[in-house]
């Protein structure tokens, strides 16, 4: 147990997969693990464990963005063990070629701050996937009717964005998609020597103005989170 985490010790799994909203761990929960158990509601950030074609597996909520997902990955990593840590979320598509609906693999994850740029100082490190991960990612859907898309999505630090120019030079240098907990994600892994990777489902598109209905939303995402659990027990 810790301050943020009430779950005991043998409750968390290696493998963790963290949404940002805790409701959709618990939807992702019930619609994919067997057996799946609360191990965690402090402060209302819902935990589950249970199993996945056999394999022990956790899935728990970071909240909205990098501060809050560093106070959770820190926990499971340094007082529950978790050796791989993805991040399954919606992002805003950044890129004419990437759709609503598809799927991004983020292979690094570019940023202005976020809770290691003090330990950085003036070093700017780059953010990146596990490329195991990364790989088994890919093939797993490859196997799935998704449109599937590989490279650098960006991470901010704001929801409401009031730097329209920042998007352009993301936008003209590549970037796939908007988001806002990756790079902290890729961070802490590098740090503590553990795995991690984003998948991101598009949401919405910051060009296009198109937004997934409601609706549709847990059926879209259900590829990203099929995707995920592939990759950690390829």
């Amino acid at each position: 147990m810790t301050i943020h985490i009430g779950a005991q010790p043998g409750d968390i799994a290696e493998t963790v997969l963290m949404p940002g909203d805790p409701y959709r761990a618990r939807w992702a929960a019930e619609n994919f693990l067997q057996s799946p158990r609360l191990v965690n509601e402090t402060r209302g950030m819902l935990g589950f464990t249970g199993t996945w074609k056999g394999n022990p597996v956790t899935i728990h909520g970071s909240g909205m963005g990098m501060a809050s997902l560093s106070i959770y990955a820190n926990e499971l990593i340094r007082d529950f063990g978790a050796k791989t840590l993805i991040r399954v979320g919606s992002a805003g598509g950044m890129q004419p070629h990437v759709k609503i609906r598809d799927v991004v693999l983020a292979m690094t994850a570019s940023t202005l701050s976020s809770p290691s740029r003090g330990i950085f100082r003036d070093l700017n490190f780059a953010p990146y996937a596990d490329y195991g991960l990364l790989a088994a990612a890919h093939h797993a859907a490859s196997t799935r009717n998704v449109g599937i898309h590989v490279g650098g999505i960006y991470s901010s630090d704001v929801f409401y964005d009031e730097r329209p120019d920042l998007n352009e030079i993301m936008t003209r240098h590549g970037i796939l998609c908007v988001e806002m907990e990756t790079a902290e994600l890729y961070n802490l892994c590098a740090r503590n020597g553990v795995r991690g990777l984003g998948i991101l489902t598009i949401s919405d598109h910051l060009q296009t103005g198109e937004a997934l209905p409601a609706a549709d939303r847990e059926r879209s995402f259900g590829d990203m989170i099929e995707i995920a659990l592939g990759a950690a027990f390829a």
